[in-house]
């Protein structure tokens, strides 16, 4: 069984995006533009298959980078060491339980792997209700890295009911009022 959950801070419903030895720079952009839009927590576990100074990282999501609130771990090792008790939803294409279908707790981990092996297997095996994956058609390898964590905070983000976001937006050259008025 996973650990209990620790404590949360005062401002509950925070989400945390854990990518566990990302490989390709432009995916890892486009996640923490993803955290910066929505208020996630982004952890980056080493080793990385590029440099956090890297081109096509930065160009991503260089936009949006000072608004991440990043760490950075030594392996899974140290990440487990340093967010005891943290409760973690792995991602993955082997998952038995849909990603929808699971209730999201405040300051959860949402893990997702490699873009060329995804999560070590004896991950998995040690935590096998912690494991939820989005259907897909059969004989697909995997959805993009990017999109499927895109997807996964939206899931999280709408049970519980968008937390902090603005719901609304507003055109640039006319007012939505003035639409209703035609």
């Amino acid at each position: 069984m996973y650990p209990a959950k620790k404590e949360e801070p005062a401002t509950a419903n925070k989400l945390n995006i854990v990518l566990c030895e990302p490989q390709i720079p432009q995916n890892t952009g486009n996640i923490a533009r993803t955290c910066a839009a929505t208020g996630a927590r982004l952890h980056l576990i080493k080793p990385l298959g590029f440099s956090v100074d890297d081109k096509k990282l930065k160009r991503a999501g260089l936009d949006y980078w000072q608004y991440l609130d990043i760490t950075y771990y030594d392996g899974l090792a140290d990440f487990y060491e340093k967010n005891p008790g943290a409760v973690c939803f792995y991602f993955t294409t082997k998952g038995r339980k849909i990603h929808s279908q699971v209730s999201y707790p405040d300051n959860c981990f949402l893990m997702f792997g490699r873009e060329d092996a995804g999560l070590p297997e004896e991950l998995l095996f040690r935590n096998p209700d912690w494991c939820v994956r989005l259907p897909m058609g059969t004989g697909i390898r995997s959805l993009n890295l990017s999109n499927t964590v895109a997807v996964a905070v939206y899931e999280v983000l709408r049970q519980w009911d968008y937390p902090e976001l603005s719901a609304a937006g507003q055109l640039t050259k006319f007012q939505w009022e003035d639409a209703s008025r035609k």
